[in-house]
């Protein structure tokens, strides 16, 4: 999520959006200002007290309806989502699975809600006590750019379940799949409940000030700032951040299979994933072995331009990325790794980088201990096994 100033919008400001393929401005959405989602917000909650009231049943019932709209107008939000993000095959299959998830949700919650039985004391066996669930009335949810559907239900469908109302404002990145899909939780029965709010930063940091709890995913610097502000407010903060996802491969290893996993593990999605392989640690004895299958894996893969039929990665969704992965590589070329393949910037309106595999690299390296977020794979070499374990954990 890109840095922005926690001040209140007091006025509408409207926020040009870039396409990721053409690299052109071809929407613009018009940021809610503080008053805005205070007012929606009050409406809200005076909603959110029927819905809990209803049964566990109830609320999954609707869930499931919603999954039932989604799949209705599949090719509309699935069509949005792909301008988004620049990639087709990937869009459908995130819709895909957000109706395969709000089904599995509706289908097991009513058994995973727990029971309020009365209970005898352990001090005083006289006594008997129960709980009471209450869920929080309005919760706030701030998504990524990255997987900008999935994530954004990820933590808004337990809260709905769970009797909550839910206001989420997707990145300013990727806004357009939101547009599309707010008719569709209309026509569920849903629009009460369930709000998506347009904006950047600053209106990420109202909703924060408006909310029982807030839900964020994206990067430490921002994640800091949203867990300071709840903070100030004593309310939940629920956070997924950066992360610098490590594979070792041991000495037993098919390095066929291990150079095979390593590749799709690091550049799918365009390394653009929270779970992507961002480095990898290779006994000394293999190492240049599986530098050499690893390579010529690499090499393999193309990009999906000029036709996003063709091809096998997407471009960056978000153009600023593009230059801190190629700082980080610059960085780490001047501190002597080796570039054996990719490193160099496509462009071709939006911005695409192939495979980049990196040799001979250390933890002086950025992009060794900082998260990279694109299809970088340095490969460092390790003479046993407690090294490697240490150096996965010595990260950022």
């Amino acid at each position: 999520m890109p840095n922005q100033s926690l001040r209140k919008p007091s006025m509408s400001e409207i926020i040009n959006v870039v396409n990721p393929r053409t690299g052109q401005i071809d929407y613009k959405i018009k940021a809610w200002t503080h008053d805005q989602i205070a007012k929606r917000a009050q409406t809200m909650r005076a909603a959110q007290r029927e819905w809990s009231a209803k049964p566990i049943s109830g609320r999954a019932g609707q869930i499931a309806h919603l999954a039932d709209k989604i799949a209705e107008n599949f090719d509309d939000i699935a069509t949005a989502l792909e301008i988004d993000t620049g990639r087709r095959a990937i869009a459908r299959h995130e819709v895909e699975g957000v109706i395969g998830a709000l089904n599995g949700w509706a289908a097991s919650a009513p058994a995973m809600m727990p029971k309020s039985d009365w209970q005898n004391g352990r001090l005083q066996p006289h006594y008997k006590h129960t709980y009471q669930y209450v869920p929080y009335a309005l919760v706030g949810v701030i998504s990524p750019w990255n997987f900008p559907l999935t994530l954004s239900f990820i933590d808004a469908v337990p809260a709905l379940l769970a009797g909550a109302c839910v206001m989420i404002k997707p990145s300013e990145i990727t806004p357009r799949f939101a547009d599309a899909l707010t008719p569709t939780i209309e026509m569920a029965g849903l629009g009460d409940i369930l709000q998506f709010i347009q904006g950047d930063g600053k209106t990420g940091a109202a909703l924060t000030d408006l909310v029982d709890m807030i839900c964020f995913t994206g990067s430490v610097e921002t994640g800091k700032k949203v867990a300071l502000s709840a903070a100030k407010r004593l309310i939940p903060a629920n956070l997924e951040l950066g992360g610098k996802d490590p594979l070792i491969i041991t000495d037993t290893a098919d390095l066929d299979v291990a150079a095979n996993l390593a590749l799709r593990a690091s550049v799918l999605s365009t390394g653009q994933a929270c779970q992507s392989i961002e480095r990898v640690y290779v006994p000394r004895a293999s190492y240049e072995v599986f530098l050499e299958k690893l390579t010529s894996l690499a090499k393999q893969i193309t990009p999906n331009t000029p036709n996003i039929n063709h091809g096998h990665l997407g471009p960056f969704i978000f153009r600023q990325q593009a230059a801190k992965v190629m700082t980080q590589i610059t960085d780490a070329l001047d501190k002597g790794a080796r570039l054996l393949c990719g490193g160099k910037l496509i462009e071709d309106g939006g911005l695409w980088l192939m495979p980049s595999v990196l040799a001979d690299v250390n933890h002086s390296m950025d992009i060794m201990v900082e998260e990279t977020f694109g299809p970088v794979i340095p490969v460092q070499a390790y003479d046993n096994i407690d090294e490697a374990i240490r150096l996965a954990n010595d990260s950022e």
